[in-house]
């Protein structure tokens, strides 16, 4: 009934722990397991051949071509609904997954239903929801379903194939390794009337950032370009702002925010290699 999807790239220690806290505590709903292993080097081959479970695919690529894979992915399973799992959540409640599909079967305007982060300290994610950014969330109970309303992502995240059939799949953007593939994909379901929430009660353990793995240099260079574009237009805004009258127009009609600016420590433009 539902197919897991996992993608790796050089971090077999979280993809154990991935494997061992969260994908073996899936329900019987779970019928296919499928990880794509983006040319990995550092012991993930050998671990995964060691893995002994009849739902477990595992699909060995040449190339690292990072979010790509989850399009190529995806066609290669069958269950009506999908769970985009990263590879670096690393702790789960018990049937995680038949909590995610029950509620998503009462929610009939949610296309993309994501477990919630534990408030992690360690994980950029967690930080982001729960420390820098925490005024952009709020709780909605929709059907009795309590949802997290916000920007969400896609770490662990289910849809149905239907809807993603509509959508046209995950997008694929061939000249990158790292992009936000989730949030193209919730993009693509918002024009067919979809919307993506969190699933409040439902808390999965995430490990993003330094404290975990070292980034990749396409991922580091996708951020990079991403705050330095913020940062930008931030200044164009703030210059608007500057204008008479512009401050009470903007707030009146919601023209446009000011970005969050996280407080980066000194040379957080270079990659730490």
């Amino acid at each position: 009934m539902i197919a897991v999807v996992v993608l790796t790239h050089e971090r077999a220690h979280l993809l154990k722990l991935c494997v061992e806290n969260v994908l073996s505590r899936t329900s019987e709903l779970t019928t296919e397991i499928l990880v794509w292993d983006n040319a990995s080097t550092d012991g993930t081959v050998e671990y995964l051949e060691s893995l002994d479970d009849p739902r477990l695919r595992v699909v060995r690529h040449d190339k690292n071509i990072g979010a790509n894979a989850y399009a190529e992915a995806v066609k290669l399973t069958s269950a009506p609904y999908i769970v985009e799992l990263d590879d670096d959540m690393i702790d789960a409640p018990h049937e995680w997954d038949r909590t995610l599909l029950e509620s998503y079967e009462k929610l009939p305007q949610i296309g993309f239903l994501a477990a919630n982060l534990v408030n992690n300290p360690h994980d950029t994610a967690a930080r982001v929801m729960y420390e820098e950014r925490p005024h952009a969330y709020h709780t909605e109970v929709i059907n009795g379903v309590r949802l997290k309303r916000g920007p969400v992502g896609g770490g662990c995240a289910l849809t149905s194939r239907e809807l993603m059939e509509r959508a046209g799949g995950f997008r694929q953007n061939p000249g990158e390794v790292f992009w936000l593939e989730d949030a193209a994909y919730i993009e693509d379901i918002a024009k067919l009337g979809f919307e993506a929430a969190y699933l409040e009660d439902t808390q999965l353990k995430h490990a993003g950032g330094a404290f975990y793995a070292k980034p990749t240099r396409e991922k580091h260079a996708y951020w990079k370009a991403y705050w330095e574009r913020e940062i930008r237009k931030n200044r164009v805004k703030r210059a608007l702002l500057a204008v008479p009258g512009v401050r009470g127009l903007n707030e009146r009609h919601g023209w446009f925010r000011l970005a969050d600016i996280p407080d980066f420590p000194p040379g957080w433009r270079k990659y730490p290699g």
